[in-house]
């Protein structure tokens, strides 16, 4: 028995159970491996409280990093003392161990520890095919990004930046502000103190912006399209605000505008997708493009704690949970 994190109701923080879970031995086409480090992500909340639906009970967690322990019968490409990362499905990460499907798993270079690559895969898979495929951001254009400091927003800056864009954040505090800053943001909006939507106007000359970037959701959805420029992009990948309600298609039509909800788990369907994502994110990371934060750390043991903090928007940058046993 190991120790994991079973849901049989769904809720608040409070129905995270901390308890004894039976890990069995590898399949075919399986290993087993011992988890060293769990990326915390807001799917994990949508799960928990049922925005996104799952049969009760169930293991939450989706990205882990660890090492190979047993590699089931005729599996080759895979063997013990392997360090691999995986993001996306199967849902269970929040473990000590667990069984995954081989083809799920990519190796992690050495030039990335555990905890980074934890902090990093599921985020950083998710602002490659953000940035790279779903909008495909090219040198001059000007782009939105909200929840500029949280984990994936850190690194859309970042990267955005990079590819050189003109890179406009939105965050809550100065505290925030600073770090976006940082992580290459040429304009920073508080919008708790300022009118995103007019500032986005005022920034690009009334202009707007050719993509927003919007995983808050409900509370800026109307002002993310207002902020957008002819044929611009709308691309919401998360709704930490709440649900968005219906979209009449007229909404879109006074600008021609592209509206899409990505999964990451839709731009990884084959093994070559899911390596030349992470492929390109390693490469980003161990070259010093991409500086991953991990700003915060819990044990295993204290996830409500961790969950709570991270709907509270106490968190910046990338959380990572820790089993106990590391």
């Amino acid at each position: 028995m190991v120790k994991g994190v079973r849901v049989y109701e769904l809720g608040g923080p409070e129905v995270l159970k901390y308890e004894d879970v039976e890990v069995g031995e590898p399949g075919e086409g399986e290993v087993r491996v011992k988890i060293d480090a769990i990326g915390l992500n807001f799917i994990d909340v949508y799960f928990r409280t049922g925005v996104y639906k799952a049969d009760l009970p169930f293991i939450l967690g989706r990205e882990a990093v660890g090492v190979v322990t047993a590699v089931g019968p005729g599996l080759t490409g895979r063997k013990v003392g392997d360090r691999v990362a995986y993001a996306g499905n199967p849902m269970g990460s929040y473990c000590e161990e667990m069984v995954l499907p081989a083809n799920v798993l990519v190796s992690v270079p050495d030039a990335v520890d555990s905890i980074t690559a934890a902090a990093v895969m599921l985020k950083g898979m998710t602002a490659q095919f953000l940035l790279r495929r779903c909008f495909k951001v090219e040198p001059g254009h000007t782009i939105l990004i909200h929840a500029a400091a949280g984990g994936v927003g850190s690194l859309l800056c970042q990267w955005a930046n990079a590819l050189g864009a003109v890179v406009i954040g939105c965050v809550s505090n100065k505290e925030k502000a600073a770090q976006a800053v940082e992580d290459g943001c040429h304009h920073v909006i508080i919008y708790k103190e300022q009118d995103f939507v007019e500032r986005v106007k005022d920034i690009t000359d009334g202009k707007g912006v050719q993509v927003v970037y919007d995983s808050v959701g409900k509370d800026t959805f109307q002002g993310s399209l207002a902020c957008l420029s002819l044929r611009g992009y709308m691309v919401c990948y998360g709704q930490s605000s709440g649900v968005i309600g219906p979209v009449p298609l007229s909404a879109l039509a006074a600008k021609s505008i592209f509206l899409t909800r990505p999964s990451m788990m839709h731009y990884t369907t084959t093994r070559d997708e899911l390596l030349s994502t992470a492929g390109e994110l390693f490469a980003e990371v161990a070259s010093g493009v991409l500086k991953v934060r991990v700003n915060q750390t819990y044990p295993l043991s204290q996830v409500a704690q961790a969950h709570a903090d991270l709907e509270a928007r106490k968190t910046t940058g990338s959380t990572v949970l820790l089993p106990d046993s590391v």
